[in-house]
């Protein structure tokens, strides 16, 4: 998949070193077809990504409105049927301004 061209579809200025420094990161979850996208109707999977994502990876706390930026960039993706995680993950980095933790 070419993730640079799937990011660039909802922004329009794409720090391509990040893009792919996100694909070695996150190699093996991209990998498998059930873990590479994320199912935002999906209330659990929606908890692991903030949990795991936004306040493990990125260091936000709850006060930061992480629900808010998550419907966000839903929103953006909307009437897309396979939301790829690296392009949600790029899009609420770049959401809270934490890209350089990504390279």
């Amino acid at each position: 998949m070419d993730y640079i061209a799937d990011v660039q579809k909802y922004t329009s200025a794409v720090d391509e070193s990040v893009v792919q420094a996100m694909a070695a990161t996150y190699r093996l979850v991209l990998s498998r077809a059930d873990s590479a996208v994320i199912a935002f109707g999906d209330p659990g999977e929606l908890a692991r990504v903030k949990k795991n994502f936004l306040i493990r990876k990125l260091g936000l706390s709850e006060s930061d409105d992480l629900d808010g930026a998550i419907a966000e960039v839903g929103a953006k993706m909307k009437g897309v049927s396979r939301r790829n995680r690296l392009t949600v993950y790029y899009l609420l980095a770049e959401h809270f301004g934490k890209l350089d933790v990504l390279k």
